[in-house]
């Protein structure tokens, strides 16, 4: 279930667009963090979620922020288009963009969350992102209820789906 200060983050986002809505989905669960520190498992990690080249000695800007978050996302949505072979709604592109942005493309190709979407299995496709929940062996209460909350995402977006057709 999402929770309800997501949900009208998200009912918000959604009418402006599909990266204020992915933005909203990803600044939720990573949070904002100037001053990098170590996630759960140990990596190093900045601003929103950025885990790439972090100078542990430094404070980070709120612009430098928006720039990591935004080149970061760039790379997720890049991926989701490269990966995802059939129709889906902009619900469902978050989802798999804020997924890919959390376990990195590399995981996303090989996932079978990524085949079964593309083997047209639509809704039930959206079901593995519960099994995503673990990091070095761990679940994580943080990642279980993300997840939940992607799955959700994926499901509506194909509803939408059908919204769309004539």
């Amino acid at each position: 279930m999402i929770p309800a200060a997501l949900r009208t983050k998200l009912a918000g986002a959604a009418a402006v667009g599909l990266m204020t809505l992915t933005v909203a989905l990803v600044g939720y669960y990573e949070g904002r963090e100037n001053v990098p520190y170590l996630d759960p498992v140990q990596i190093a990690t900045v601003c929103v979620g950025h885990t790439g080249n972090v100078d542990m000695d430094r404070i980070y800007t709120d612009e430098e922020c928006d720039e990591l978050l935004a080149g970061d996302l760039g790379v997720a949505f890049r991926a989701v288009e490269a990966g995802v072979k059939v129709p889906i709604g902009p619900s469902t592109r978050a989802a798999l963009a804020s997924f890919t942005f959390n376990v990195g493309a590399a995981a996303f190709y090989k996932s079978t969350l990524l085949r079964r979407l593309n083997a047209g299995e639509g809704p039930p496709a959206c079901d593995e992102f519960l099994r995503w929940v673990y990091a070095k062996g761990r679940e994580l209460p943080g990642l279980v209820n993300r997840r939940r909350t992607e799955r959700e995402l994926c499901i509506a977006g194909f509803s939408e789906l059908q919204e769309q057709e004539p």
